[in-house]
């Protein structure tokens, strides 16, 4: 098996990782870097449980091989909060009780932050669009929703 030495930007800290050249950005994120709040859900890029943004886009780590990750930027759900402060949109998920049992609950957060990234004040269309990739089978969706809404607004 042959090995890429890639070096990326994780969470703002700079690492250079040996890895496998089938090993995915999600397994390399968990298993290498000991990142496990990115959750492994259906392992084929449908639920949305592993999303993490790749140079500020929202991709299904499950379906990015890692040596495809050389020079990237990626910000995992462990890289929302800084200087020990929740980012809005943790802070609004837990106000509104968008949280159940909180599996999809890294990859929601972090579709919700591209979203108010490229838009800070999106419609609810434009939110429900956003979260179209992402899978909940506990909240039915309207507290994420609102969640987003009350982030564009503080934020």
């Amino acid at each position: 098996m042959s090995f890429h030495r890639i070096i990326l930007t994780v969470n703002g800290s700079t690492e250079q990782v040996d890895v496998p050249g089938n090993m995915t950005l999600l397994q390399m994120l968990r298993e290498k870097l000991a990142l496990t709040g990115t959750k492994n859900g259906c392992a084929a890029g449908e639920c949305g449980a592993c999303t993490v943004l790749m140079n500020g886009e929202p991709v299904n780590s499950c379906m990015v091989l890692a040596a495809e990750c050389n020079g990237a930027d990626i910000i995992t759900i462990e890289g929302l909060a800084r200087d020990g402060q929740l980012d809005v949109i943790q802070k609004t998920i837990i106000e509104q009780g968008g949280v159940q049992c909180g599996f999809c609950t890294p990859g929601m957060l972090i579709s919700a932050r591209a979203l108010l990234n490229r838009n800070p004040h999106p419609k609810e269309e434009e939110i429900r669009e956003a979260l179209v990739g992402n899978l909940c089978r506990c909240t039915g969706y309207n507290r994420i929703v609102s969640a987003v809404k009350a982030a564009a607004e503080v934020q």
